[in-house]
């Protein structure tokens, strides 16, 4: 971020561009704040720090799941301090989002499965969100309707320019529900784990994620229960406790579909690890808006569980 600032300066620019995933887009929204305040980007962490217009931002994303091409969101590694840090500001959406099914084209199916799953798990904590809303849940629904409908099979056959557009739509539809309801637990998490072992955001996101809803169900089950039924689950005639469990072996049996198997422990984590990444999971601002009040111990516990 702070080089691509001093090429901005060096070379008289007056607009950024950024095509890419998740990190580039990121990055020129980083590159943008920079410029725009002169100070380094690490000044910025949290909500509403931003004072300052950045310069005009058009951003052309080439995978389907991070929604930075139309997120409030800004995430920045540091990779001095081993963690990965939230700027969130109405201020860094972009000016201009260029979306096109056609630039997912060569997306592996390991990325299309870690964004896909990035995509899903954005709707599905934008829809229990306690910021979520009337108008955040219409795109949290369709989201999850279109990529739980879609994503296994768009990942099997790759050249499907329908099937694409549809993960496409529902990653965006995903997206401008979390950048206004904000998000929860599975994403603090993911955010301190993959900040620690620079590991892929949606690779953390599976590994963590029934984790959170068995963690969360009981403190929203109606919602929960919209999210099973729009994640095509028969619920009729269940009590909550059972469909809590349908929706935990949906979850996992969708994400290890798409070739996610692996637990925490199979990437690196130790239990000495516990402590440090659930404090700096407390630090980050979605763990504000998680449907259940979560202390250090309980993060403490789900990490313990995703071992």
């Amino acid at each position: 971020v702070m080089l691509g600032a001093e090429i901005y300066r060096a070379n008289n620019c007056n607009v950024i561009v950024a095509i890419g995933g998740g990190s580039p887009m990121d990055c020129a929204k980083g590159i943008g704040i920079v410029v725009a305040h002169g100070r380094s980007i690490l000044e910025f962490e949290g909500v509403d720090t931003i004072r300052v217009p950045s310069p005009p931002l058009i951003l052309i994303p080439t995978t389907a799941g991070t929604s930075a091409d139309v997120s409030q969101f800004v995430i920045i590694s540091n990779q001095q301090e081993r963690m990965k840090f939230s700027i969130v500001s109405k201020a860094v959406v972009p000016d201009v989002s260029l979306i096109d099914p056609e630039t997912t084209l060569s997306m592996d199916p390991f990325l299309s499965a870690c964004t896909g799953i990035d995509a899903l798990v954005h709707a599905i904590e934008a829809f229990v969100s306690t910021g979520s809303g009337p108008l955040t849940d219409t795109h949290a629904l369709e989201a999850m309707r279109l990529i739980g409908g879609n994503l296994v099979q768009m990942i099997a056959t790759p050249q499907d320019i329908a099937l694409r557009e549809k993960i496409m739509l529902g990653s965006m539809q995903a997206g401008l529900a979390f950048s206004n309801a904000i998000l929860g637990a599975v994403h603090a998490m993911s955010h301190s784990l993959g900040g620690y072992l620079d590991l892929p955001h949606g690779m953390c996101n599976a590994a963590l994620v029934e984790h959170v809803v068995a963690f969360n169900y009981h403190s929203a089950p109606e919602r929960f229960r919209m999210v099973a039924e729009t994640l095509g689950l028969d619920v009729r005639g269940l009590n909550h406790e059972q469909i809590r469990l349908r929706l935990i072996d949906h979850l996992i049996a969708f994400k290890q579909s798409v070739g996610f198997h692996d637990t925490l422990k199979l990437h690196g984590v130790r239990v000495a690890d516990i402590p440090f990444l659930s404090r700096h999971a407390m630090e980050d601002p979605c763990i504000l808006t998680n449907p259940r009040a979560s202390s250090m111990r309980d993060v403490e516990v789900v990490y313990a569980e995703a071992l």
